[in-house]
Protein backbone atom coordinates (compact mmCIF):
# COMPACT_ATOMS: atom_id res chain seq x y z
CA UNK A 1 0.00 0.00 0.00
CA UNK A 2 1.20 3.24 -0.71
CA UNK A 3 -0.01 6.48 1.27
CA UNK A 4 -0.37 9.82 0.52
CA UNK A 5 -0.74 12.87 3.40
CA UNK A 6 -2.20 16.16 2.47
CA UNK A 7 -1.08 18.79 4.66
CA UNK A 8 -2.23 22.76 4.53
CA UNK A 9 -2.35 24.30 7.98
CA UNK A 10 -1.24 23.75 11.31
CA UNK A 11 -3.94 21.79 12.79
CA UNK A 12 -3.73 19.31 9.97
CA UNK A 13 -0.03 19.08 10.16
CA UNK A 14 -0.35 18.42 13.90
CA UNK A 15 -3.17 15.83 13.17
CA UNK A 16 -1.61 13.56 10.58
CA UNK A 17 1.48 14.02 12.39
CA UNK A 18 1.14 10.58 13.98
CA UNK A 19 -0.15 9.16 11.56
CA UNK A 20 3.09 9.86 9.42
CA UNK A 21 5.38 8.84 12.72
CA UNK A 22 3.74 5.80 12.43
CA UNK A 23 4.28 5.48 8.70
CA UNK A 24 7.72 6.83 9.29
CA UNK A 25 8.08 3.95 12.60
CA UNK A 26 6.85 1.13 10.47
CA UNK A 27 8.59 1.60 7.25
CA UNK A 28 5.16 1.71 5.01
CA UNK A 29 5.16 4.05 1.78
CA UNK A 30 3.96 7.08 2.20
CA UNK A 31 5.21 11.08 0.77
CA UNK A 32 3.60 14.13 2.07
CA UNK A 33 2.15 17.34 0.01
CA UNK A 34 1.59 20.45 1.56
CA UNK A 35 -0.73 23.03 -0.37
CA UNK A 36 0.53 25.77 1.72
CA UNK A 37 -3.28 27.13 1.58
CA UNK A 38 -2.54 29.31 4.79
CA UNK A 39 1.03 29.37 4.57
CA UNK A 40 3.69 31.58 6.87
CA UNK A 41 6.76 30.26 7.72
CA UNK A 42 5.99 30.99 11.46
CA UNK A 43 3.31 29.05 11.49
CA UNK A 44 3.98 25.68 9.05
CA UNK A 45 7.43 25.47 8.72
CA UNK A 46 8.77 25.37 12.20
CA UNK A 47 6.36 22.57 12.69
CA UNK A 48 7.88 20.63 10.47
CA UNK A 49 11.03 21.16 12.29
CA UNK A 50 9.66 20.42 15.83
CA UNK A 51 7.85 17.08 15.10
CA UNK A 52 10.86 16.21 13.09
CA UNK A 53 9.03 15.39 10.05
CA UNK A 54 10.64 14.86 6.88
CA UNK A 55 10.25 17.99 4.39
CA UNK A 56 6.62 17.98 2.19
CA UNK A 57 8.08 15.89 -1.32
CA UNK A 58 5.24 18.36 -2.55
CA UNK A 59 5.08 21.94 -2.03
CA UNK A 60 1.82 23.65 -4.52
CA UNK A 61 2.12 27.18 -2.72
CA UNK A 62 -1.57 27.32 -3.27
CA UNK A 63 -2.96 30.53 -0.93
CA UNK A 64 -4.41 34.15 -0.83
CA UNK A 65 -6.82 33.08 -3.79
CA UNK A 66 -10.73 33.20 -3.55
CA UNK A 67 -12.23 30.02 -2.25
CA UNK A 68 -13.48 28.55 -6.05
CA UNK A 69 -10.15 30.41 -6.98
CA UNK A 70 -8.05 28.42 -4.75
CA UNK A 71 -9.89 24.75 -5.14
CA UNK A 72 -9.56 24.94 -9.21
CA UNK A 73 -6.10 25.84 -9.07
CA UNK A 74 -5.48 22.98 -6.69
CA UNK A 75 -7.21 20.52 -8.81
CA UNK A 76 -4.92 21.06 -11.65
CA UNK A 77 -1.98 20.67 -9.18
CA UNK A 78 -3.11 17.62 -7.06
CA UNK A 79 -4.17 15.59 -10.57
CA UNK A 80 -0.32 16.07 -11.85
CA UNK A 81 1.12 14.53 -8.19
CA UNK A 82 -1.34 12.09 -7.97
CA UNK A 83 -1.00 10.68 -11.84
CA UNK A 84 2.78 10.51 -11.45
CA UNK A 85 2.64 8.90 -7.73
CA UNK A 86 -0.50 6.47 -7.66
CA UNK A 87 -1.13 6.10 -4.38
CA UNK A 88 -3.69 3.46 -3.00
CA UNK A 89 -4.74 5.91 -0.30
CA UNK A 90 -5.12 9.38 -0.01
CA UNK A 91 -5.78 11.16 3.73
CA UNK A 92 -7.31 14.38 3.99
CA UNK A 93 -7.94 15.78 7.83
CA UNK A 94 -10.81 18.70 8.68
CA UNK A 95 -13.29 20.80 6.36
CA UNK A 96 -11.15 23.16 4.19
CA UNK A 97 -10.97 24.25 0.58
CA UNK A 98 -7.81 21.60 -0.03
CA UNK A 99 -9.52 18.31 1.06
CA UNK A 100 -12.50 19.34 -1.10
CA UNK A 101 -10.05 19.53 -3.99
CA UNK A 102 -8.47 16.29 -3.19
CA UNK A 103 -11.36 14.61 -2.83
CA UNK A 104 -12.74 15.88 -6.39
CA UNK A 105 -9.61 14.45 -7.93
CA UNK A 106 -8.96 11.41 -5.96
CA UNK A 107 -12.47 10.21 -6.67
CA UNK A 108 -12.16 10.94 -10.36
CA UNK A 109 -9.19 8.82 -10.84
CA UNK A 110 -10.44 6.27 -8.53
CA UNK A 111 -7.80 6.61 -6.04
CA UNK A 112 -9.33 5.99 -2.11
CA UNK A 113 -10.02 8.60 -0.09
CA UNK A 114 -9.83 8.21 4.06
CA UNK A 115 -11.28 11.37 6.05
CA UNK A 116 -9.67 12.10 9.34
CA UNK A 117 -11.79 13.31 11.75
CA UNK A 118 -14.72 12.64 9.95
CA UNK A 119 -18.53 14.24 10.72
CA UNK A 120 -17.92 17.69 12.00
CA UNK A 121 -21.05 19.70 11.94
CA UNK A 122 -21.35 23.45 12.67
CA UNK A 123 -25.27 23.19 11.25
CA UNK A 124 -24.05 26.59 9.93
CA UNK A 125 -24.01 26.82 6.06
CA UNK A 126 -22.99 30.19 6.07
CA UNK A 127 -19.66 28.36 7.16
CA UNK A 128 -17.79 27.82 3.70
CA UNK A 129 -16.17 24.90 6.43
CA UNK A 130 -19.77 23.16 6.60
CA UNK A 131 -20.36 22.79 3.05
CA UNK A 132 -16.96 20.97 2.64
CA UNK A 133 -17.59 18.52 5.73
CA UNK A 134 -20.42 17.39 4.16
CA UNK A 135 -19.52 16.81 0.59
CA UNK A 136 -16.40 14.87 1.47
CA UNK A 137 -18.10 12.94 4.56
CA UNK A 138 -20.85 11.80 2.29
CA UNK A 139 -18.55 10.27 -0.77
CA UNK A 140 -14.86 9.22 0.73
CA UNK A 141 -14.69 5.63 0.83
CA UNK A 142 -13.14 5.63 4.67
CA UNK A 143 -14.44 7.85 7.50
CA UNK A 144 -12.93 8.03 10.84
CA UNK A 145 -14.69 9.07 13.60
CA UNK A 146 -13.63 9.90 16.72
CA UNK A 147 -16.17 8.71 18.74
CA UNK A 148 -19.37 6.51 18.70
CA UNK A 149 -21.55 10.14 18.75
CA UNK A 150 -19.91 11.17 15.80
CA UNK A 151 -20.87 7.59 14.16
CA UNK A 152 -24.56 8.43 15.20
CA UNK A 153 -24.59 11.50 13.57
CA UNK A 154 -22.87 10.29 10.61
CA UNK A 155 -25.42 7.13 10.26
CA UNK A 156 -28.53 9.92 10.20
CA UNK A 157 -26.85 11.43 7.23
CA UNK A 158 -27.84 7.66 5.53
CA UNK A 159 -23.86 7.04 5.14
CA UNK A 160 -23.03 3.03 5.14
CA UNK A 161 -21.84 1.78 8.14
CA UNK A 162 -19.08 -0.32 6.73
CA UNK A 163 -17.54 2.99 5.71
CA UNK A 164 -17.51 4.53 9.34
CA UNK A 165 -14.09 3.35 11.85
CA UNK A 166 -14.55 4.69 15.54
CA UNK A 167 -11.05 5.28 16.03
CA UNK A 168 -10.77 8.78 18.30
CA UNK A 169 -9.10 11.64 17.56
CA UNK A 170 -5.28 11.60 16.41
CA UNK A 171 -5.29 15.40 18.45
CA UNK A 172 -4.46 12.95 21.79
CA UNK A 173 -2.14 11.33 20.08
CA UNK A 174 -0.27 14.51 19.16
CA UNK A 175 -0.73 15.96 22.41
CA UNK A 176 0.28 13.58 24.85
CA UNK A 177 3.64 13.03 22.89
CA UNK A 178 4.49 16.87 22.92
CA UNK A 179 3.08 17.07 26.87
CA UNK A 180 5.91 14.83 27.76
CA UNK A 181 8.44 15.78 25.25
CA UNK A 182 7.92 19.38 26.18
CA UNK A 183 8.27 19.20 29.99
CA UNK A 184 12.10 20.00 30.27
CA UNK A 185 11.56 23.03 28.26
CA UNK A 186 8.48 24.60 30.45
CA UNK A 187 9.98 26.62 32.66
CA UNK A 188 12.29 28.14 29.58
CA UNK A 189 8.77 29.22 28.04
CA UNK A 190 6.78 30.18 30.93
CA UNK A 191 9.88 32.96 31.68
CA UNK A 192 10.31 33.99 28.28
CA UNK A 193 6.88 35.19 28.22
CA UNK A 194 7.12 36.44 31.79
CA UNK A 195 4.25 34.52 32.94
CA UNK A 196 3.68 32.12 35.88
CA UNK A 197 1.44 28.82 36.27
CA UNK A 198 -2.38 29.84 36.63
CA UNK A 199 -1.53 33.73 36.32
CA UNK A 200 -2.75 33.95 33.31
CA UNK A 201 -5.27 33.53 30.51
CA UNK A 202 -4.28 32.26 26.93
CA UNK A 203 -6.61 34.34 24.30
CA UNK A 204 -6.76 33.06 20.85
CA UNK A 205 -9.15 34.50 17.77
CA UNK A 206 -8.98 34.61 13.99
CA UNK A 207 -12.27 33.45 12.62
CA UNK A 208 -13.76 36.25 9.99
CA UNK A 209 -16.79 36.58 12.36
CA UNK A 210 -14.38 37.79 15.07
CA UNK A 211 -11.68 39.92 13.49
CA UNK A 212 -13.13 41.03 10.16
CA UNK A 213 -15.59 43.48 11.62
CA UNK A 214 -14.44 46.27 13.04
CA UNK A 215 -16.71 46.36 15.77
CA UNK A 216 -16.82 42.57 16.38
CA UNK A 217 -13.21 42.44 16.81
CA UNK A 218 -13.39 46.07 19.04
CA UNK A 219 -16.07 44.08 20.97
CA UNK A 220 -14.26 41.32 22.08
CA UNK A 221 -10.92 42.90 22.91
CA UNK A 222 -12.56 45.40 24.92
CA UNK A 223 -14.84 42.24 26.74
CA UNK A 224 -11.49 40.09 27.22
CA UNK A 225 -10.09 43.38 28.65
CA UNK A 226 -13.00 43.53 31.30
CA UNK A 227 -12.10 40.02 32.20
CA UNK A 228 -8.72 41.07 32.86
CA UNK A 229 -10.44 43.23 35.61
CA UNK A 230 -12.48 40.59 36.66
CA UNK A 231 -9.61 37.99 37.14
CA UNK A 232 -6.61 39.99 37.65
CA UNK A 233 -5.12 38.27 35.64
CA UNK A 234 -2.43 38.63 32.49
CA UNK A 235 -3.87 38.11 28.99
CA UNK A 236 -1.47 36.31 26.68
CA UNK A 237 -2.36 36.80 23.06
CA UNK A 238 -0.40 34.86 20.62
CA UNK A 239 -2.05 37.18 17.77
CA UNK A 240 -2.64 35.48 14.02
CA UNK A 241 -1.57 37.03 11.09
CA UNK A 242 -4.90 38.02 9.99
CA UNK A 243 -5.87 39.20 13.32
CA UNK A 244 -2.58 41.80 13.62
CA UNK A 245 -3.43 42.76 10.49
CA UNK A 246 -6.90 43.86 11.02
CA UNK A 247 -5.85 45.27 14.35
CA UNK A 248 -3.75 47.82 12.37
CA UNK A 249 -6.65 48.53 9.73
CA UNK A 250 -9.10 49.14 12.20
CA UNK A 251 -6.98 51.17 14.32
CA UNK A 252 -7.28 49.15 17.28
CA UNK A 253 -3.94 48.78 18.35
CA UNK A 254 -4.61 50.92 21.60
CA UNK A 255 -6.36 47.98 23.06
CA UNK A 256 -3.44 45.29 21.92
CA UNK A 257 -1.29 47.53 24.79
CA UNK A 258 -3.64 45.45 27.33
CA UNK A 259 -2.08 41.98 26.51
CA UNK A 260 1.22 40.24 26.31
CA UNK A 261 1.32 40.14 22.75
CA UNK A 262 3.34 37.97 21.04
CA UNK A 263 3.48 35.88 17.18
CA UNK A 264 2.06 32.62 16.79
CA UNK A 265 3.56 29.59 19.23
CA UNK A 266 5.26 26.66 17.90
CA UNK A 267 3.57 23.10 18.60
CA UNK A 268 5.64 22.54 21.76
CA UNK A 269 5.47 25.98 23.17
CA UNK A 270 1.41 26.20 22.29
CA UNK A 271 1.06 22.97 24.73
CA UNK A 272 3.18 24.46 27.43
CA UNK A 273 0.58 27.97 27.23
CA UNK A 274 -2.05 25.78 27.12
CA UNK A 275 -1.62 23.58 29.98
CA UNK A 276 -0.34 26.19 32.70
CA UNK A 277 -3.05 28.92 31.90
CA UNK A 278 -5.73 30.07 34.63
CA UNK A 279 -8.22 29.80 31.60
CA UNK A 280 -8.52 29.58 27.36
CA UNK A 281 -10.58 32.11 25.52
CA UNK A 282 -10.47 30.75 21.98
CA UNK A 283 -12.30 30.79 18.67
CA UNK A 284 -10.28 27.56 17.77
CA UNK A 285 -11.69 24.32 16.89
CA UNK A 286 -8.32 22.20 17.50
CA UNK A 287 -7.79 24.65 20.88
CA UNK A 288 -10.84 23.59 22.19
CA UNK A 289 -10.17 19.96 21.57
CA UNK A 290 -6.22 20.61 23.64
CA UNK A 291 -7.59 22.38 26.02
CA UNK A 292 -10.35 19.59 26.77
CA UNK A 293 -7.59 16.57 26.58
CA UNK A 294 -5.36 18.82 29.51
CA UNK A 295 -8.31 19.92 31.28
CA UNK A 296 -8.38 23.76 31.03
CA UNK A 297 -11.95 25.60 31.25
CA UNK A 298 -12.39 27.13 28.06
CA UNK A 299 -14.64 30.17 27.06
CA UNK A 300 -15.99 29.44 22.96
CA UNK A 301 -15.87 32.62 21.12
CA UNK A 302 -18.38 31.01 18.49
CA UNK A 303 -22.16 31.05 18.48
CA UNK A 304 -21.62 27.08 18.05
CA UNK A 305 -19.18 24.29 17.87
CA UNK A 306 -17.94 21.61 15.65
CA UNK A 307 -16.90 19.75 19.04
CA UNK A 308 -19.93 19.17 21.27
CA UNK A 309 -18.05 16.79 23.11
CA UNK A 310 -15.87 19.71 25.03
CA UNK A 311 -19.14 21.30 25.82
CA UNK A 312 -20.37 17.84 27.07
CA UNK A 313 -17.84 16.93 29.62
CA UNK A 314 -18.30 20.50 31.03
CA UNK A 315 -14.74 22.08 30.52
CA UNK A 316 -16.05 24.74 28.06
CA UNK A 317 -18.91 27.35 27.02
CA UNK A 318 -20.12 29.14 24.06
CA UNK A 319 -20.28 33.06 24.75
CA UNK A 320 -19.51 34.21 20.50
CA UNK A 321 -18.96 37.76 21.08
CA UNK A 322 -21.45 38.57 23.59
CA UNK A 323 -20.32 40.85 26.58
CA UNK A 324 -22.55 39.59 28.93
CA UNK A 325 -22.71 36.28 28.30
CA UNK A 326 -18.62 36.66 28.26
CA UNK A 327 -18.93 38.06 31.63
CA UNK A 328 -21.28 36.52 33.14
CA UNK A 329 -20.18 32.73 32.57
CA UNK A 330 -16.37 34.08 33.59
CA UNK A 331 -18.03 34.56 36.88
CA UNK A 332 -19.88 31.48 36.69
CA UNK A 333 -16.99 29.37 35.26
CA UNK A 334 -14.43 29.90 37.13
CA UNK A 335 -15.36 28.59 40.46
CA UNK A 336 -17.53 25.38 38.71
CA UNK A 337 -15.92 22.07 39.67
CA UNK A 338 -15.83 19.96 36.81
CA UNK A 339 -15.82 16.00 36.86
CA UNK A 340 -13.25 15.51 34.25
CA UNK A 341 -13.30 12.45 31.16
CA UNK A 342 -11.34 12.48 27.96
CA UNK A 343 -13.76 12.36 25.05
CA UNK A 344 -11.19 11.97 22.49
CA UNK A 345 -9.70 8.68 24.55
CA UNK A 346 -6.66 7.12 24.82
CA UNK A 347 -3.79 8.20 22.29
CA UNK A 348 -3.66 5.30 19.81
CA UNK A 349 -6.08 6.15 16.97
CA UNK A 350 -3.18 6.16 14.57
CA UNK A 351 -2.56 2.14 15.43
CA UNK A 352 -6.54 1.98 15.19
CA UNK A 353 -6.53 3.50 11.73
CA UNK A 354 -3.78 1.21 10.13
CA UNK A 355 -5.05 -1.72 11.51
CA UNK A 356 -7.78 -1.54 9.44
CA UNK A 357 -5.74 -1.52 6.00
CA UNK A 358 -3.45 -4.74 6.89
Amino acid sequence: MKYCFILWTRPEIIKLFPLINYCEKNNLDYFVIHTNQHYSENMDKVFFDELNLKPAKYNLWINWWTHWQMTWKMMIEIEKVLLEEKPDIVFVQWDTNTVLAWWLVASKLWIKVAHVEAWLRSYDRTMPEEINRIVVDHLSDFLFAPTEKQEEILLKEWIEKEKIFVVWNTIVDAVYLVKELSKKQEKEILNKYWIEKENYILLTTHRPSNVDNKENLKNLLEWIIEIKKLSNKKILFPIHPRTKNNAKKFWLNKLLKEFIVIEPVWFFENIVVENNAYMIATDSGWIQEEACILQKKTLILRENTERPETLDVGWAVLVWNDKEKITNWFKEFKNKKVSWYNPFWDGKSSEKIFKIFT
